[in-house]
């Protein structure tokens, strides 16, 4: 087994624990200020799925960085012309994402909210 691999594994209890944790009362505010769940609809699969991720914000642009993006899927959903998501903040706000990978393999999500 690789170390990615081994990483993987771990994924889904992990983004459960952090998921969790943004809700208790002390450390959930600090949780939340760079970890958000986002929702989509699955291109292939047609079925909705929300999964935590790490963000930036500035404005209504929100910056999702993919570790390892050669060992996840998720982000395809939103190569070309991209696809709705939404992002769960102190409120729900959607928009448009498109992912994006630079002449080194790195991928970035760039989410562009709607108007609220």
């Amino acid at each position: 087994m690789t170390i990615s691999s081994s990483i993987l594994r771990f994924a889904g209890p992990f983004n459960s624990v952090i998921m969790a944790a943004a809700d208790l009362p002390i450390i959930g505010s600090r949780i939340r200020s760079y970890v958000a769940p986002i929702t989509y609809v699955g291109r292939k699969s047609g079925r909705v799925i929300t999964l935590p991720v790490s963000y930036r914000i500035s404005g209504d642009t929100v910056k999702i960085g993919v570790a390892m993006p050669d060992q996840k899927s998720w982000w395809r959903n939103f190569l070309g012309d991209g696809a709705p998501m939404s992002i769960q903040f102190d409120e729900e706000r959607s928009g448009h994402a498109v992912a994006h990978r630079d002449d080194r393999g790195r991928v970035e999500v760039i989410l562009q909210l709607d108007p609220a």
